[in-house]
């Protein structure tokens, strides 16, 4: 997390089981109460005023996308064809866009969870907060996400619950424990010698660092997440100091690479978003400390910025009313205006960027407050959703299926009334949202605009 969420968690050694179990249970929350489903085949027509295609960077008017079951066949502009059978939803004048896409989500946690009431929180009752949590992400418009950081495999169990259709919510990647080394911010350090407790994550040296990436990966994770430096909740580290040895992190990078996996860093300092650039990670998390020489490697190397800069904003804003242990306040003080100054001037020298929103140390579902904090630290409207869809998307490796409206892909889209390239602070309440298809949100058309086409 940009201020370093403390991956502990007492007794979260739970079964995948026995979270898959509760999140069934939780299937009064799932799909079935909220969307529109699509049946196997059906075909469906949206059209829209205009849509904005990533890829191209521009708006396109009079947008028609034909959708066959879970998939896009056809975009075109102009005329709707006639398909018998075919639902047809017109959304009028609205702005239709790819769906979102979060590359840095904490699904399974809640914010001000960064003392000592997080060690009563067991890894099932993670997976059910996971549950609430990805049915506010989906209907903030979020169609998939990264999530990076979760004991006791609580986001396999989210993951897997949401694909098999039993929860609702968008479609994930997910890292299960994240790496890190003893005593350091992917570890816990609230309780006393005398547990001998050690986070899931934990790995010291060549050895256990390879066995750990091959333990997560065998448990479900589809991403690697390791803490390259100190953070802000975690108690007892410094953000300003590296963690792992370049050494180590060398051979976390190849390991998780050849095993096919992307590696994800929470870096804060300098000297670890530098090291960790050079080991060959996909993306730093957070760079907070970024300097100029860490800005030219990231640019050399092709790397990917996850900035998490909208925390930054609320942060400031309700930290004094959560009653947060005093380290995280402490810390917070010199996270902040570093951060702000930092991404600013990471964006002005053109580093890659992928939106990621930390949604964990802030409330979920206020994700697209992202798109305006990128903005208002010197983003375009226009760059600023490239991050959250082509780019985010070119990250997880899926450009294939999601991050543009396209043949082919999958059929997630949201819209909003108006033109956000004009405001972007409408991404942060829109009015439609489809995923694989099936609408799950539509305050736009009415019963008069979704109708049959012949």
């Amino acid at each position: 997390m940009v201020f370093g969420i403390s991956y502990h968690g007492w007794f979260r050694r739970s079964r995948r089981s026995a979270c898959t179990l509760l999140l069934v249970i939780a299937s009064f929350l799932t799909r079935e109460a909220f969307a529109e489903d699509a049946k196997p085949g059906q075909t469906v027509i949206v059209r829209a005023g205009q849509l904005f295609d990533p890829l191209a960077g521009r708006m396109l008017d009079q947008p028609v996308i034909v959708i066959v079951g879970n998939k896009i066949t056809a975009v075109s502009n102009g005329n709707t064809p006639s398909i018998l059978g075919a639902t047809l939803i017109d959304l009028g004048d609205a702005t239709l866009l790819p769906g979102f896409i979060d590359v840095h989500t904490h699904l399974t946690s809640d914010a001000g969870g960064g003392g000592y009431e997080g060690l009563g929180i067991s890894a099932p009752r993670a997976a059910l907060i996971g549950a609430k949590n990805a049915r506010r992400t989906l209907l903030a418009g979020f169609t998939t996400v990264r999530n990076v950081g979760a004991e006791g495999y609580s986001d396999v169990a989210l993951r897997d619950a949401i694909n098999a259709g039993d929860v609702m919510g968008p479609r994930m990647q997910v890292s299960g424990p994240p790496l890190g080394i003893t005593g350091g911010h992917c570890d816990s350090s609230l309780l006393p010698f005398e547990f001998h407790y050690s986070a899931e994550g934990v790995a010291d040296g060549r050895e256990a660092v390879m066995h750990r990436v091959r333990e997560v990966i065998k448990y479900g994770a589809d991403v690697i997440k390791f803490c390259a430096s100190g953070g802000v909740f975690s108690k007892g580290d410094n953000p300003l100091l590296e963690q792992y040895s370049p050494e180590e992190m060398r051979v976390l990078v190849e390991e998780s690479h050849r095993l096919g996996r992307k590696v994800a860093t929470h870096a804060h300092s300098a000297i670890s978003i530098k090291d960790a650039v050079r080991a060959g990670v996909d993306s730093i998390e957070h760079g907070i400390f970024l300097d100029d020489e860490s800005i030219a490697l990231m640019k050399e190397h092709n790397t990917f910025l996850v900035p998490t800069s909208y925390p930054l904003f609320w942060f400031e804003e309700h930290a004094p009313q959560m009653h947060l242990p005093p380290w995280v306040m402490e810390k917070s003080a010199i996270i902040i205006p570093a951060a702000k100054k930092n991404m600013a001037k990471a964006f002005r020298a053109g580093v890659r960027v992928a939106l990621g929103t930390d949604a964990g140390v802030y409330p979920h579902g206020l994700n697209g407050g992202e798109f305006w904090a990128m903005v208002e630290l010197g983003l375009t409207p226009t760059q600023a959703l490239q991050s959250g869809t082509a780019n985010a998307a070119e990250l997880m490796g899926w450009s294939d299926r999601i991050g543009a409206i396209r043949e082919g892909m999958f059929a997630d889209m949201v819209a909003v009334k108006g033109d956000p390239l004009r405001d972007i602070q409408l991404l942060q309440d829109v009015q439609f949202v489809m995923k694989d298809g099936v609408v799950y949100k539509n305050e736009i058309s009415g019963p008069n605009r979704a109708t049959q086409t012949h």
